[in-house]
């Protein structure tokens, strides 16, 4: 099969990678890529947020199937542009990407669905911000109504920064208020083809910068998958991905369908378990990232598979996916300055020493290919993946790998998985 991966991410090159271990049966474009996917596919030079370029792209090359991955192009309608032309695409159209464009549009479905969340208000003007912060009560969470590149959330017990952060984004659509809520954080992701919903395997992944969850909130500083904690009290992963599936994504694509949008595409429900039981923090409508990167390795069906039958309408012909009994961890190297002012265009060597520990394999986020080498291009540069028979294993090859990496001024998280490790 002819596909074609839409984005520049680790996601995409984990999606990519995924696809690949399937062996020589698809033929793979990307675009626009970055120089780790470069490496593995045949990259293309179009603009992934342009509806009208890429389904001319995806016609005229024959491509039997679209993988959008970023929100950008879902939001653009992309995948609308495609379907028009019959084209097997998997991301939603743009009317159900708002589930992702919209905290405020996310909130209303779940409100008519009858999914478990936080109270939250929508705000327009900086008053009504300090009397939704003001009513909710420290710790303050307030999140960009729109698209942010996964930088629009803070949560603080700091108002003034608070009301910062608000104004900020008060311009581009409002920005929501919301309760806090205190728990452990899970990812999971639903495949659906606008009808029928299948889960994958759950992860957890770090938000914040530093070790212990301190600093600045970014777009993922690593991940791990799956989540044996979830034994405790939550009756394992089995019954959990049931509930989650039962409570939160059918109720949610049911909704979708039932006013005319249904969505088509990866759901990604961001939860947050706490004393009075599962809450949904936020929906994405695309693989997160960098969940994908821990989640996919460990996947036992082919992708290429639930990935087109979620496209063509056909996923219910498709048992629910397994994976394989391994612990999956993956650790992000990110630029010195990220996420407030990354500085780029620093060269990175060693990465094919680290690409030769044993389990281990890279999928690059930032990267271009200079005169001397690579180069570091955004915050996230590169993810080191590893897979190990436990986490232990899994951690140990994942720092290993990482220390043979030179970025000058790179910053990396040493804690991501040492709770269950």
């Amino acid at each position: 099969m002819r596909i074609l991966v839409l984005g520049s991410g680790a996601r995409e090159h984990a999606i990519i990678t995924s696809l690949r271990s399937e062996g020589e049966a698809h033929e793979i474009f990307a675009a626009p890529g970055n120089a780790g996917i470069a490496q593995d596919v045949t990259v293309v030079e179009l603009d992934p947020n342009d509806p009208v370029t890429v389904a001319s792209f995806a016609q005229t090359e024959s491509i039997g199937l679209v993988v959008i991955g970023p929100e950008a192009p879902l939001v653009a309608g992309v995948a609308d542009a495609l379907r028009e032309r019959g084209i097997p695409t998997f991301g939603p159209g743009r009317a159900a990407a708002q589930l992702e464009g919209s905290k405020a549009f996310a909130k209303r479905i779940m409100q008519a669905a009858g999914v478990p969340t936080g109270r939250a208000t929508h705000a327009a003007t900086i008053d009504e911000v300090a009397a939704a912060l003001d009513e909710f009560g420290a710790p303050h969470v307030v999140k960009a109504d729109g698209l942010a590149a996964g930088k629009g959330v803070i949560v603080t017990s700091d108002r003034d920064a608070a009301l910062s952060h608000a104004a900020e984004y008060l311009g581009t659509g409002g920005v929501l208020v919301e309760e806090f809520l205190s728990g452990p954080e899970v990812s999971l992701f639903f495949l659906s083809d606008g009808d029928t919903v299948r889960a994958l395997s759950p992860a957890q992944d770090f938000k914040r910068l530093r070790d212990g969850g301190e600093g600045p909130n970014t777009g993922g500083m690593g991940a791990y998958s799956p989540l044996p904690w979830l034994d405790e009290g939550w009756g394992g992963e089995a019954a959990f991905v049931e509930q989650v599936t039962r409570e939160v994504a059918e109720p949610v694509i049911r909704q979708l369908d039932a006013e005319g949008t249904p969505f088509i595409g990866l759901l990604y429900a961001g939860l947050i378990l706490t004393e009075r039981g599962v809450r949904v923090i936020e929906f994405n409508a695309r693989f997160g990232d960098p969940e994908t990167q821990v989640v996919l390795p460990r996947l036992v069906e082919q992708l290429s598979e639930l990935l087109l039958a979620a496209a063509s309408g056909h996923l219910e012909d498709l048992a629910q996916p397994t994976f394989h009994d391994t612990a999956a961890v993956t650790v992000v190297l990110a630029s010195e300055g990220y996420p407030a002012a990354p500085q780029v265009g620093r060269p990175i060597t060693g990465t094919d020493a680290a690409a030769s520990v044993d389990g281990v394999h890279l999928a690059h986020a930032a990267t271009a290919a200079g005169p001397e080498g690579l180069l570091a291009t955004g915050g996230r540069v590169l993810n080191v993946v590893a897979v190990g028979d436990d986490f232990s294993q899994a951690r140990s090859r994942a720092y290993d790998a990482l220390s043979k990496i030179t970025l000058a001024g790179g910053q990396f998280r040493t804690d991501i998985a040492a709770r269950v490790s």
